[in-house]
């Protein structure tokens, strides 16, 4: 698969995508209150959220709506918002520690909200479980569990011990327990963020596809010159994660594109599919490289995981990840692959997303470095943006500025590489215990 090809990857996500509305490239000059480069997540709920304010708002996509990261992740809804959050008490205080573990749990029932406000049909499904590859993970466990009953959280959560874990949860030996959480879940994120991109357009927005930025000229009023035309607006909205390359060179260097890879079986019998996961769970391991895994609506195992730091795909996806599958479930060893594909997700040194505006051009907005948990931070960070924009100022925004982002040493030479050897000496860590 060519991850710099115009179209969406040949995956399952595509083949059962539902309202993939094709946009016009930009062709003409244009202006807007707000310009929004970036068709993901992020971009078009930032859209939203800016038409809500009554802004008119021009969104430019590169490629094609939902094309990167946002039309190809694993689908898992998942509470949280980056690694270790209490370690950054010393940039936001208390009270901003706590404010960041509410957003992790209040985003996912934002993106709900917004699901069923709208009547977006992306298959959502909740429930999800956490996976204890060791004990001493099972027994840590019961920490997250004070946590959540500390923040009020109002879902059902419990957990499931070795004994009980492959009737309940997950047909598999490998694992030592698990914590479900029946206020997470799965969907399709392709046709999530199709059914948004329609409700962006509802509201006013005017999207381009097949529109790449080639040269932004900052000022008072920020011009966005695509080869079509130039938009010019009193404020920029970046969104474009792991895919914003050169665009601005002061924040592209703050993430690291790293690829992660999804393999879809056959259409499985219920019966069998009963038998993977018999509560259509989301399940996610804790291993350094983990594996994250669920059933499609006409049940497929999606299994993806085997984060790649080098910048180059395997040659053969499916070849890499079916082993990895089969470690968990190696009863379908006869199962066909009919999709895979890959992906660039945009992580930070410290794991934790990057949002804000530019000290030098306060008018331009960011937001990136997900981690992990796109799925439901990019609608955070998306309204917090946006209430920047509309009132000049956005406490939670605040929060998220304050805490220190490093840019990988040695320039995109050497981010891979070096992140690389981080992610080997955890590894190794994990492996000897």
């Amino acid at each position: 698969m060519n991850q710099y090809d115009h179209q969406h990857a040949h995956s399952y996500y595509a083949a059962s995508a539902k309202g993939m509305t094709p946009y016009p490239a930009l062709g003409s000059d244009l202006e807007a209150d707000v310009c929004v480069v970036g068709g993901g997540f992020t971009g078009v709920n930032t859209a939203i959220e800016l038409a809500q304010r009554g802004l008119s708002v021009i969104l430019l996509e590169g490629r094609r709506i939902g094309w990167g990261a946002s039309g190809r992740n694993g689908g898992q809804l998942i509470r949280g918002i980056g690694h270790d959050v209490e370690g950054f008490a010393r940039y936001v205080g208390q009270e901003g520690v706590r404010y960041l573990e509410r957003a992790g749990i209040e985003s996912v029932e934002l993106v709900g909200n917004r699901i069923r406000e709208h009547g977006i049909d992306c298959d959502l499904r909740w429930g999800f479980c956490e996976l204890a590859n060791t004990p001493a993970q099972f027994e840590a466990f019961n920490a997250e569990l004070q946590k959540l009953a500390e923040l009020g959280y109002r879902h059902e959560t419990r957990l499931v011990g070795p004994e009980q874990i492959r009737q309940q949860v997950v047909g598999s030996d490998v694992y030592a327990g698990g914590l479900i959480d029946m206020g997470s879940g799965h969907l399709h994120p392709l046709n999530l963020v199709l059914g948004e991109a329609h409700v962006a357009e509802s509201l006013g927005v005017r999207i381009f596809e097949q529109s790449p930025v080639l040269e932004l000229i900052h000022g008072s009023t920020v011009q966005v010159r695509c080869a079509g035309g130039t938009v010019r607006a009193g404020s920029l909205v970046l969104g474009c994660n792991a895919h914003l390359e050169e665009l601005e060179p002061r924040l592209s260097g703050k993430v690291l594109p790293a690829g992660s890879y999804i393999i879809a079986t056959e259409p499985l019998a219920p019966e069998l599919a009963a038998q993977l996961i018999p509560q259509n769970l989301a399940l996610c391991d804790q291993k350094v490289g983990l594996d994250y895994y669920r059933l499609s609506a006409d049940r497929r195992l999606l299994f993806g995981g085997a984060c790649h730091y080098s910048g180059r795909d395997p040659k053969d996806i499916g070849a890499y990840m079916r082993p990895k599958m089969l470690e968990v479930f190696p009863h379908l060893a006869d199962v066909r692959i009919d999709y895979q594909w890959g992906g660039m997700i945009g992580i930070t040194a410290n794991r934790f997303p990057q949002a804000g505006r530019l000290s030098q051009y306060p008018n331009v907005f960011y937001a990136q470095g997900y981690s992990g948990h796109g799925l439901n931070v990019t609608h955070w960070c998306a309204r917090l943006l946006a209430e920047a924009i509309h009132a000049g100022h956005s406490k939670g925004l605040d929060v998220f500025s304050a805490v220190p982002h490093m840019t990988f040493p040695g320039g995109k030479a050497l981010r891979s590489p070096l992140l690389a050897l981080g992610m080997f000496w955890y590894r190794l860590r994990e492996l000897l215990g």
